[in-house]
């Protein structure tokens, strides 16, 4: 049972971390398009 229990956290703790990756991954892009965007207005 308490092999059960530590295999459940560690999954939610990866399924969370794995959220939190491909949050952040689309900030990253957003400010990337954010700057192609205003590079190619200021001509």
């Amino acid at each position: 049972m308490k092999k059960l229990f530590a295999l459940s956290a560690i999954a939610m703790a990866l399924v969370l971390t794995g959220c939190n990756t491909v949050n952040g991954f689309g900030k990253d892009v957003k400010k990337v398009g954010e700057s192609l965007e205003g590079a190619s207005t200021k001509k």
